[in-house]
């Protein structure tokens, strides 16, 4: 009896040396589904590494961004790891405001990477933020209201074609809008959407001069035809909606398309989310013959700012959930078309992910096609395909957002949401010194 006493009291010395000496990392994230996932499955992680403790901040995506911005400028450390996006890396890294990834195991594979993602998340050959998963944007669509229309989706629709289908799926008196496409403000909200959009009408945000272009006509086009056609065959109020508000409208059956990101084919094809899951069908974004289609390039991505005093623990934790392991844990408890995709070649590459997701190979196609350095028809001075990368466009990329939800809402004119977007434009690139 004494012995196991002592024993017993001995376990619970080291129980409680182990939670005395814990460190404690806080995660800010967005609450997409794949990250909600996350959330729930970091008993792996913590079951081997019970010296680490791990605290959520999880937060709307326009939220997140102003959150996390506010405190790695203001060096506020109320962050171990952040959930930041293609956009932010390359500029945060030349700030020196994140810490180089060079410490995530012998078997983290960064290889293994897909190139595309990878390139936009390094600087200088140094790796700064591990993606957890990658994305372009491609059509998602009913493919029984589209048989009902008498159409066919062809691999590679013309925004032409989207505009017909859309209009002939539309059936008001059964809650079925033709298309959902983002409305909601924000640079990485509906301007996503709509610079992505642009891109393939051959408008550009600046000219090689940095000279803003909402003034010239490639720009008017875009805008008509997506205000004419979210007018005509989209759901009302969208102009409050963004990628979370769209997915469940299309798992709910009430679009008949969605453009929008690649990763959102593991949600509207999981029959235990979506009412339309056997009926899904995909295709590339749309062009209009300019040699562009109108999808983007994204990484939702863990980085580490600089200023944590807690590095050690934290890139373990990143290492963990960018992992190839991550994914077979996700596999095993979810079943692989739910796993984060646009990651990793190994998983485009494994027969039971293919098997398991029809959306695989148009997911890869998108992102291969999409080409940051070259996004649109006309030569650009910046790089990124549905932003900026300068540090202004995170700010100006809402405000010009903002009118364009604005015109959508019927709230003003296409042409005067163009002019002020063209006037703010000019002020900010003024003030910055890109312009005269």
């Amino acid at each position: 009896m004494k012995l196991t006493t002592l024993m017993l009291g001995l376990c619970s010395a080291s129980l409680l040396a182990v939670a005395a000496h814990a460190e404690s990392i806080t995660i800010a994230t967005v609450n997409n589904g794949d990250m909600i996932r996350m959330q729930k499955l970091t008993d792996d992680f913590t079951s081997k590494n019970p010296d680490i403790e791990l605290n959520w901040v999880t937060l709307e995506e326009n939220v997140l961004r102003e959150r996390v911005t506010t405190d790695i400028a203001t060096k506020g450390g109320q962050y171990d790891v952040m959930t930041i996006g293609t956009y932010e890396v390359p500029i945060w890294a030349k700030q020196n405001w994140l810490l180089p990834l060079d410490n995530l195991g012998d078997n983290y594979d960064a290889a293994d990477i897909i190139p595309a993602i990878a390139g936009g998340l390094s600087v200088d050959g140094k790796l700064y933020a591990a993606p957890f998963y990658g994305e372009s944007s491609f059509v998602m669509y009913r493919k029984d209201l589209m048989e009902k229309a008498g159409l066919t989706m062809p691999d590679a629709p013309t925004w032409e074609f989207i505009g017909e289908a859309a209009r002939k799926m539309t059936d008001r008196d059964n809650d079925i809008n033709g298309i959902c496409l983002r409305g909601k403000a924000g640079w990485g909200e509906n301007m996503a959407f709509l610079t992505a959009m642009s891109n393939s009408f051959g408008a550009r945000w600046f000219d090689e001069e940095w000279k803003p272009q909402f003034d010239q006509p490639e720009w008017k086009e875009t805008l008509d035809t997506y205000v004419k056609l979210m007018n005509d065959a989209g759901p009302s109020g969208a102009s409050s909606n963004g990628f979370n508000e769209n997915l469940a409208l299309f798992q709910q059956g009430k679009c008949g398309m969605w453009i929008d990101a690649t990763v959102a084919a593991s949600f509207v094809s999981n029959p235990q989310d979506s009412t339309v899951a056997d009926k899904v069908g995909y295709a590339l974004a749309p062009d209009t013959g300019l040699g562009k289609r109108g999808n983007w390039l994204w990484a939702w991505s863990l980085a580490i700012p600089a200023g944590t005093q807690k590095a050690d623990a934290a890139q373990k934790f990143v290492a963990w959930a960018t992992s190839k392991d991550y994914l077979e844990l996700v596999a095993e408890k979810e079943g692989w078309a739910n796993v984060p995709p646009g990651t990793r070649t190994s998983l485009y590459e494994n027969p039971k992910y293919q098997e398991a997701a029809p959306f695989a190979k148009m997911t890869l196609d998108s992102i291969n096609a999409a080409d940051p350095t070259k996004p649109t028809v006309k030569p650009v001075p910046y790089v990124g395909v549905q932003f900026v990368a300068i540090p202004e466009f995170q700010g100006l990329g809402t405000t010009v957002g903002q009118l364009f939800s604005a015109a959508l809402a019927g709230q003003m004119s296409v042409d005067d949401a163009l002019k002020q977007a063209q006037d703010a434009a000019t002020a900010t690139m003024t003030e910055g010194g890109y312009i005269q």
